[in-house]
């Protein structure tokens, strides 16, 4: 599997606002500090997280970044893809043949192609909330995806 950067960090700061902000804006300075993250990096994440609509930023003194929405509406699976970040899990580009081993579908594939929609399918179903709160995230996910199907779902 793989994820650059990008995704771990706008995941990393978007925590540290969830963690730090209780209403104020963050600057990024401080999440740069915090998150060992280059301020020069965050201001290009942010630009892209603003406009997905997951944050908005007040300018002038004690300005930074808020939540644009509450974090229990925020899904991780929002702001990976907001960062331009694309899970991959296999050679090819999605499920495509090219890529794979000598234009043919390599043996591996299904399985491979089938982990990275169960990965966004996990991160779709826990929020930004559930991260700061440290709720248990398998807890979680199979909570809310009961919900989304109307079911008691295993305690």
């Amino acid at each position: 599997m793989k994820m650059s950067t990008k995704g771990r960090y706008a995941v990393m700061a978007m925590i540290d606002i969830g963690e730090n902000s209780a209403g104020k804006p963050v600057s990024l300075s401080d999440i740069a500090e915090r998150q060992d993250i280059s301020q020069e990096y965050l201001e290009q994440l942010f630009s892209k997280l603003r406009r997905a609509g997951l944050v908005t930023s007040a300018r002038g003194p004690g300005g930074g970044y808020v939540l644009a929405r509450a974090p229990d509406e925020i899904a991780m699976s929002d702001v990976i893809q907001a960062a331009d970040e694309e899970l991959k899990v296999t050679r090819c580009s999605g499920d495509a043949v090219l890529g794979c081993v000598r234009g043919e579908r390599c043996s591996a594939h299904d399985l491979w192609s089938s982990m990275g929609r169960q990965l966004m399918h996990f991160l779709e179903s826990v929020t930004l909330d559930d991260v700061v709160c440290k709720r248990n995230l398998a807890l979680a996910s199979s909570i809310k995806q009961a919900k989304d199907r109307h079911v008691r779902p295993l305690a």
